[in-house]
């Protein structure tokens, strides 16, 4: 499909803390035409956002927990609900990395690293960045800052603009990956104005304010960014020299939340628990994880406490310690029965130990007393895999919710069920649409031409197998018309 024009920019509110990380001041892209100066269609901006999401699950580490995206949704649409636009689509999701960023991509797809919710200390913090990122989205500024038109289709640019953001993670990785997708023609600058992050502090604190989260938050939490800058001498990255965290910004920020009444603002539980798994799951050293987790366990509240125990917890089962994790889940799940992420945790130890009698039972239980959580739900349908029930695996499979159903696991599941009930043809098929989804549409070509060489294919079978090959195929010619 080709634009008649296109404007697109990245948003970034926060850059890597690397020093070799890429310069944003002038992002260049591919000359994309004459500007006819007409705005993307509603329709061709979500396209151009979901082909995008799909390449950067080729290029960055999208991070795959089901818990952890749950509770960046949630926080993203409480946000969205207060927003300008509340009905506009919005694709919230975290990306596995150390760097301090979050960025907004087209149709509405904004991302926050791991490593900028590890280092903010309240949630209204973490709220503050998300709610600046929306206030690109609402504000339009992806299509303000350029004006593309007619000579890239929705692959191309999508690829583009995937290589550009894993550019500002790894600066060699991104060139690599934008040499491959460069038509070669002559480049132009994105250029981020300070008007426009003005605007997005602006608009974003409102939403924050009208979301019940602390306004307050954002003068602290770009105090302390600009705080670390200092350890960074004269290798400050120009990012923060061009759209800087300064005095000014603080202050016009602090002076814009002194409007509103002082009150306190308590942390959900998730935020607690979803920054002890990202820090777990992204610790190099597991033993100063434990030994992280194990000072917070001697102070603050019965509830922080017991956050800090389900971090201990974690590092007991990445060390394949089951035992001493099976002893910490099983108190927490007892003591905070409402708490899904206890019972999960639990449930996943046994699973992981290999105990699938018992961990199909602690699933079901939980699937029980927690119907709409998804996280759950997939991984009971690993389990019942792992334990010989396939059948059993696609009816719990079928009843997680749709937003789930447009992600890779969800497809590789199926693909594996079908492959364990011996329907060769439709595991081939859903191992195709999990490739596609993860930015591998050549793989994904593969899996539809070795589903196609199965016998007794039925006739509604063959013709979405047609037309799955056909678009695959399609996509890929235009990208490689423009290589």
């Amino acid at each position: 499909m080709k634009l008649k024009s296109l404007s697109i920019a990245i948003a970034f509110c926060l850059l890597p803390t690397s020093p070799r990380a890429i310069e944003i001041e002038k992002i260049q892209l591919p000359d994309m035409g004459d500007s006819s100066g007409a705005l993307i269609s509603p329709a061709e901006e979500q396209q151009l956002g979901a082909a995008f999401f799909r390449n950067l699950h080729s290029q960055a580490d999208i991070n795959q927990d089901l818990e952890i995206q749950d509770y960046i949704q949630t926080i993203g649409r409480q946000l969205v609900a207060h927003s300008d636009t509340p009905s506009t689509p919005f694709h919230f999701f975290v990306v596995t990395d150390p760097n301090i960023n979050a960025f907004a991509g087209p149709g509405g797809y904004i991302g926050v690293n791991s490593g900028l919710i590890l280092l903010t200390e309240a949630e209204s913090e973490l709220a503050s960045v998300m709610a600046h990122e929306i206030g690109h989205v609402t504000q339009r500024h992806l299509y303000r800052q350029i004006e593309a038109a007619n000579k890239m289709s929705i692959p191309t640019v999508a690829a583009t603009l995937a290589a550009i953001l894993i550019g500002t993670q790894s600066p060699r990785m991104g060139q690599a990956a934008l040499m491959a997708v460069q038509a070669g023609s002559v480049q132009f600058q994105i250029d981020f104005t300070r008007d426009n992050e003005k605007e997005a502090d602006r608009v974003g604190m409102q939403t924050l304010a009208e979301s019940s989260f602390d306004p307050r938050s954002m003068p602290t939490f770009f105090e302390r960014l600009q705080q670390s800058t200092r350890y960074y001498g004269r290798g400050v990255p120009e990012f923060l020299r061009t759209h800087p965290v300064s005095e000014n910004r603080i202050a016009d920020t602090r002076g814009r939340a002194e409007t509103y009444p002082y009150r306190q603002y308590p942390d959900s539980m998730g935020y607690g628990l979803t920054k002890a798994k990202l820090y777990a799951l992204t610790a190099t050293n597991k033993t100063d994880a434990y030994k992280h987790f194990s000072t917070l366990e001697q102070q603050g509240t019965d509830l922080q406490r017991a956050v800090a125990k389900y971090g201990k917890g974690l590092v007991h089962l990445l060390n394949m310690e089951y035992l001493e994790a099976s002893d910490i889940f099983q108190q927490l799940s007892q003591q905070y029965p409402e708490q899904p992420q206890y019972s999960h945790a639990l449930a996943l130890t046994a699973m992981e130990s290999r105990d699938y009698d018992k961990a199909n039972q602690l699933f079901d239980k939980a699937t029980r007393n927690f119907p709409s959580n998804n996280a759950i739900k997939l991984e009971y349908t690993r389990c019942l895999l792992k334990s010989g029930h396939p059948e059993q695996a696609r009816q719990i499979l079928f009843t997680a919710s749709d937003d789930q159903k447009q992600r890779p696991f969800y497809y590789e599941l199926l693909a594996q069920i079908y492959a364990d009930m011996k329907q060769t043809a439709e595991s081939h098929r859903y191992m195709a649409e999990h490739y596609y989804l993860s930015g591998h549409t050549p793989s994904a070509i593969t899996q539809i031409q070795l589903a196609k060489q199965q016998k007794n294919l039925n006739y509604q079978l063959q013709a979405i197998l047609d037309e799955r090959m056909n678009f695959f195929l399609s996509e890929e010619e235009e990208r490689k018309k423009e290589r």
